[in-house]
């Protein structure tokens, strides 16, 4: 990275500007936002969000946009991101310097969708009296199910865990496709087929909860695409309390035609199939045990974040649409402006990890973090990350279609999903703890 932009990116971190005010108990939406809209009116009141398809929906397809004939308000790039600072992340700020000529932030009307079936809502709510963090080796939550613990957060540990454990569904079957991008836009998209199950979302005792009860997700995936890569598989159990029962992940390395135990999978290990443009926590923007950082809650803000990327997400774009060198196609993103918890971690003296910081901001009506600004040990803005979430309305679950992992240092980026040409997310509500195992995974790869 040059001078020039060092300098730049060292004024917009030390310009950067987010506290505020956490609301009181009164006035919040069962997920604990803020029910009203704010004093401009550029946020509306939160209404129960998106709970139906709209008519252009066909079952089995994508989800199709339903405000398709909003248009920008306003456009953010290099010339004027000044103009709004106090609502651009440090690290979005970065991006928009980054890329003058080919990164801009189109900004459309706020919509607050974000909604979820009211099962999760009453979850919520007994999770307030009852859930409580564990701060004992790698940390975890007890007194708590369904989805985030703590809808009246008062630390940011709390806030990470509520972003954790949020709810995704049940039963979900997916495509995904990852593009690692060199500096001169270069890819090969790695498509892979999951099969997620969320014992923790399930609100009743099944033999997968009993069978699993400190499980938050059991994932088995297989890569479709290339063929170099056909054929390798992996089974992860993502715990909940990893001190004495840690993530537990298998693989099936084609070449060995033999499932293995692997070793612990976690904190600042390189992703698989992100030549190194992503850690393993940084899927879904963070995952896994908070332990590693010293965690403070900076406050409230609002955010420019992408949001109801419906434009994003469907078979009328493809990955040559999507993808670009550095960055997404701006035409295709959108962004409003959105109350977000800010969170800092700082990492602790005597861990190691390739981040010595990260800010979250974390969407109020979700828990989903919706950016994340990563920092060197040296303390430089290295990577901003943004996940692009829709309303999946037949749930209804709000989750990102697309996460963005742009590397500011080397100039390049990792993109997420890119399912759009490929079959939609299949939500179901049933697993039986059978077909999550070692030997499940073999037939799953057949």
């Amino acid at each position: 990275m040059n001078r020039v932009f060092a300098s730049i990116i060292s004024l917009l971190v030390s310009a950067a500007c987010c506290a505020a005010d956490i609301p009181a108990e009164n006035g919040l939406t069962p997920i604990g936002a803020e029910q009203a809209g704010n004093a401009a009116g550029t946020i509306p009141a939160w209404t129960g969000g998106l709970t139906t398809p709209p008519d252009s929906y066909l079952t089995g397809y994508h989800e199709t946009d339903p405000f398709p004939g909003d248009e920008p308000l306003l456009q953010i790039n290099a010339s004027n991101a000044e103009q709004y600072a106090q609502h651009l992340s440090p690290g979005q700020q970065a991006l928009l310097a980054r890329y003058p000529d080919t990164w801009h932030m189109n900004v459309y009307q706020s919509r607050r969708t974000a909604s979820f079936p009211d099962f999760v809502y009453e979850a919520i709510a007994r999770n307030a009296k009852s859930a409580r963090v564990l701060l004992e080796g790698r940390g975890g939550v007890e007194g708590a199910r369904v989805s985030s613990p703590f809808p009246r957060p008062t630390t940011g540990v709390e806030v990470v865990w509520n972003h954790n454990l949020r709810f995704r569904g049940l039963r979900v079957d997916r495509i995904e496709g990852s593009a690692a991008v060199t500096r001169g836009g270069r890819y090969t998209v790695v498509l892979s087929q999951q099969d997620w199950g969320f014992p923790y979302g399930l609100p009743q005792s099944t033999p997968f909860t009993r069978r699993y009860p400190n499980v938050l997700l059991a994932v088995k995936s297989k890569v479709i695409e290339p063929a170099l890569l056909s054929g390798d598989g992996t089974l992860v159990f993502d715990t909940i309390n990893q001190t004495g029962n840690p993530r537990k992940v298998w693989v099936y390395p084609r070449s060995l035609r033999r499932v293995v135990r692997s070793p612990f999978f976690g904190y600042q290990i390189p992703a698989n199939h992100s030549d190194g443009l992503r850690t393993v926590d940084d899927f879904s923007l963070y995952n896994g045990p908070p332990d590693r950082y010293e965690w403070t809650l900076i406050g409230k803000q609002e955010l420019y974040i992408p949001y109801n990327a419906y434009r994003l997400h469907g078979p009328q774009v493809g990955h040559t649409d999507i993808v670009r060198a550095g960055h997404i196609n701006p035409d295709h993103a959108r962004y409003e402006l959105h109350r977000v918890w800010v969170v800092e971690g700082r990492l602790k003296e005597g861990t190691r990890h390739i981040y010595g910081r990260r800010v979250f901001y974390v969407d109020e009506d979700s828990w989903q973090i919706a950016v994340a600004d990563s920092y060197n040990t040296d303390g430089e803005l290295w990577r901003v990350n943004e996940a692009h979430a829709i309303n999946y309305y037949t749930v209804p679950v709000l989750w990102s279609t697309l996460e963005v992992y742009h590397d500011l240092l080397a100039g390049r980026v990792l993109v997420n999903g890119l399912d759009n040409r490929h079959r939609p997310y299949v939500f179901r509500s049933s697993s039986d703890p059978r077909e999550f195992s070692p030997n499940a995974l073999i037939y799953y790869l057949r």
